[in-house]
């Protein structure tokens, strides 16, 4: 697969938009996953409109492969600027793959209290799933050899784009 095959994330950022407005409330709490889902949760939460301001999670401290791979970034403080406690919750994440990363989001989304539930919302899933999870809101589905990486960028300007690496 070559970059130019890569679909438009801008254009899967409107489907995923699209598909996500008829099971959201002004009420609804988006927490993306740091960068990508963050970057998605923040123009998830201006397209939806959503009245809850948007939260951000860095799942670096959760992961069952710390130990194994340390950190990849540098750690940012979690943010979630609403009570988690009953509220319905979409989890953003940009691509989804083994489910590791959404296992250790929802770890640590318990820490901060119980929500009345969480969907996940993925701009791509590229299969491979190692732990029963499955997003419920997805921008497209892409299958990729297991040494390749899809992850999303943001230009200065914000716009979205996918690009493809070797592991």
């Amino acid at each position: 697969m070559t970059a130019t095959a890569l679909p438009d994330a801008e254009k899967l950022l409107a489907a995923l938009t699209a598909q996500m407005r008829p099971h959201v409330s002004a009420q609804t709490g988006l927490i993306g996953i740091v960068t990508g889902g963050a970057w998605l949760a923040e123009r998830l939460h201006q397209e939806l409109k959503l009245e809850v301001p948007y939260g951000s999670l860095d799942v670096s401290f959760y992961r069952d492969d710390f130990q194994r791979k340390g950190l990849k970034h540098e750690v940012q403080p979690s943010q979630i600027p609403f009570e988690v406690e009953g509220r319905e919750l979409i989890l953003v994440d940009d691509v989804l793959y083994t489910g590791r990363t959404i296992r250790a989001a929802m770890n640590e989304l318990f820490d901060y209290g119980r929500p009345a539930s969480i969907r996940l919302a993925a701009l791509v899933d590229r299969g491979g799933r190692e732990l029963p999870i499955a997003a419920q809101f997805v921008g497209t589905t892409l299958a990729l050899p297991a040494q390749q990486s899809i992850e999303l960028r943001r230009d200065a300007q914000g716009r979205l784009s996918l690009a493809l690496s070797r592991d």
